[in-house]
């Protein structure tokens, strides 16, 4: 009987955070891969330090590119594709002894990479995935105030966004949740200066990690923000 290929969610960082399945399949797992950088541990390898078990055999997907290919170059994709193509091809390669484990951070369905894999993976072996918490509802618990209110509409919009359809968002929502910021920082501040939200941003950097930090906008400086961060606006709706 060939085994399963399990896309686990794990949440926003901390461990407590992840669900009992997820603990118990990562906790179990003899095959456990997961997604980094070249060079760099992988933050999901991170999450999961001391809960492997002892015999798991450890499988890294290193990314060919990150940043060093604009996203509208054709290359990107081209690269990518057959770079996911390789990663299933290797998982569904040890099925056949039983199951695998795939590390997600946040929700494998919510802009994550597993989502490359799982569209791949069906048909070729069972694929399973285990939801969790998303890192934006990790940030806007460590930010301390509710996201929504009554009627409140989120939007949910990634950095990577032109400046112009950036701020054309941000000015028709309630509350808003900007993901992907890194170099882009420069341009979500422009952007939300112009749709007049500036004021009522937070930045979280870290949610749920160790190195959390929780910031209004205004006052992060000119730094650039790491790639787990997110902004935030705080809806202000109906209340009883």
């Amino acid at each position: 009987m060939s085994g399963t290929v399990y896309g686990v969610g794990l949440g926003p960082g901390n461990p407590d955070l992840m669900s009992v399945r997820a603990d118990r399949l990562v906790r179990n797992a003899r095959h456990v891969a997961f997604f980094r950088k070249a060079g760099r541990k992988g933050q999901a390898r991170q999450i999961v330090e001391g809960m492997l078990h002892p015999d798991a055999v450890e499988i890294p997907m290193e990314y060919p590119v990150t940043t060093e290919i604009p996203l509208d170059d054709p290359r990107y994709n081209e690269v990518l594709s057959g770079f996911y193509a390789d990663c299933v091809a290797r998982l569904c390669a040890l099925t056949p002894t039983g199951d695998v484990v795939v590390l997600c951070e946040g929700d494998p369905f919510f802009y994550g990479s597993f989502m490359h894999l799982f569209i791949r993976l069906q048909g070729r072996c069972p694929v399973e995935v285990v939801p969790a918490i998303t890192g934006m509802s990790g940030a806007w618990t460590a930010s301390g105030a509710p996201i929504t209110w009554g009627d409140d509409v989120l939007t949910v919009l990634m950095a990577t966004l032109p400046e112009a359809e950036l701020t054309r968002r941000m000015a028709d929502t309630d509350a808003l949740v900007v993901m992907k910021i890194g170099r882009n920082i420069d341009k979500v501040r422009r952007a939300l200066t112009a749709a007049g939200r500036a004021d009522q941003a937070w930045l979280v950097e870290y949610a749920a990690m160790p190195q959390q930090r929780v910031i209004r906008l205004a006052e992060a400086g000119e730094c650039v923000t790491p790639y787990f961060s997110i902004v935030l606006v705080h809806g202000q709706g109906r209340r009883p």
